[in-house]
């Protein structure tokens, strides 16, 4: 018996949810429990947390791709005195994640690529980023956290070709400076895929977008928690995993947190609002086409969906397919809610408000 295979042997032998476990180790995989109890979310903090988030207001197409190529998934950002964000770029082959810049959050620059195509690798035609650790904070900084001196993404990787060709996995990303439009640096393995032995049923085919926040609470006895959708043969849900380090991840309970019984349940965002978490994300098909709403929790692991109005459908004629694919803020006194628009304008980012603004292109 060899001396590494004895530190194998000896680690999955005495780890138990431990953050040494490596997260390609398919013998130191470990679930974490969720906790028994939670408090129930009261209709009336529904109902308070809907007036806050709501924006009716559709200001319009504020990012398309260069050449007709499909934009999508943005994730916006504050550094410095500036707003960026991240969006990712379909042009047949695949994903690559590009960066664009603000002023105002209304004009947006594009600066180039931080993840693109390359050879040979589990993620060479697929690498879709959305920052992590960003200020979860209701009106706060938006500033991205870091973790042992790096700023982090996640990022959808697959190897082959298309659009969102199977099966897809979660990567990790990391740079010294999150506003310069270079590569960034990956993680050798995916942190998360449908082929590692704790896959859960309702993520067993692929994983999608994922949401990384930083709970210095440690709220559920961690403090870096993700959700994430992931697609099982007749439905996407959403759920969780957790982590002490950014590289080594545990899945959290065997249930999905959210699960709308068909269709699609994906692309989550979380914020913070007072004791309240909310959690923005899109819905499809178990209602009329795509759109965006939100649940709540006290707990990060108990979640009550909204089931009034929806913050964002189609309406207009660049979003008259789909509206969909939330990532909203609060700047000031003016909610901004970014979202992948589909309509006749293609694929795009749009993007509404909860005060009217004038557009001035």
């Amino acid at each position: 018996m060899s001396h590494a295979f004895r530190i194998a042997l000896l680690t999955a032998l005495f780890c138990v949810v431990s953050v040494s476990c490596e997260a390609n180790d398919t013998a130191s995989r470990t679930m974490v429990t969720p906790p028994e109890e939670g408090r129930a979310m009261p209709r009336d903090v529904m109902e308070r947390i809907y007036e806050q988030v709501k924006t009716p207001y559709k200001y319009g197409v504020v990012l398309s791709g260069q050449g007709g190529a499909a934009v999508d998934c943005p994730s916006v950002f504050r550094q410095g005195d500036r707003w960026y964000m991240m969006y990712i770029r379909f042009d047949g082959k695949g994903y690559e994640t590009l960066l664009a810049e603000s002023e105002d959050l209304l004009h947006w620059k594009p600066l180039g690529k931080i993840l693109q195509f390359r050879n040979g690798t589990w993620d060479a035609n697929q690498s879709a980023g959305f920052i992590a650790l960003q200020d979860p904070t209701w009106g706060g900084s938006y500033k991205p956290d870091t973790c042992d001196g790096k700023y982090w993404l996640s990022y959808v990787g697959g190897a082959l070709e298309g659009y969102e060709t199977d099966p897809l996995s979660i990567g990790m990303a990391w740079t010294d400076d999150p506003t310069r439009p270079a590569a960034w640096n990956r993680l050798e393995e995916p942190v998360l895929s449908p082929s590692q032995p704790d896959v859960r049923e309702f993520e067993n085919v692929t994983l999608y977008k994922s949401n990384i926040i930083h709970d210095k609470a440690e709220t559920l006895g961690y403090p870096y928690v993700m959700f994430y959708n992931g697609k099982r043969p007749d439905r996407e849900c959403i759920g969780m995993a957790v982590s002490r380090d950014m590289r080594n991840w545990l899945r959290f309970g065997r249930e999905p947190v959210i699960d709308n019984g068909k269709g699609i349940s994906g692309d989550p965002q979380i914020v913070r609002m007072g004791d309240v978490w909310v959690m923005h994300y899109f819905g499809a098909f178990w209602q009329p086409k795509a759109f965006d709403t939100f649940a709540c929790s006290y707990d990060l692991a108990r979640w009550t969906k909204w089931d009034g109005p929806h913050l964002i459908e189609p309406s207009e004629s660049w979003d008259q397919t789909y509206a969909h694919k939330p990532w909203v803020i609060k700047h000031g006194d003016i909610v901004y809610h970014f979202y992948c628009a589909v309509g006749d304008r293609g694929r795009v980012i749009a993007l509404a408000t909860s005060s009217p603004l004038d557009r001035r292109d």
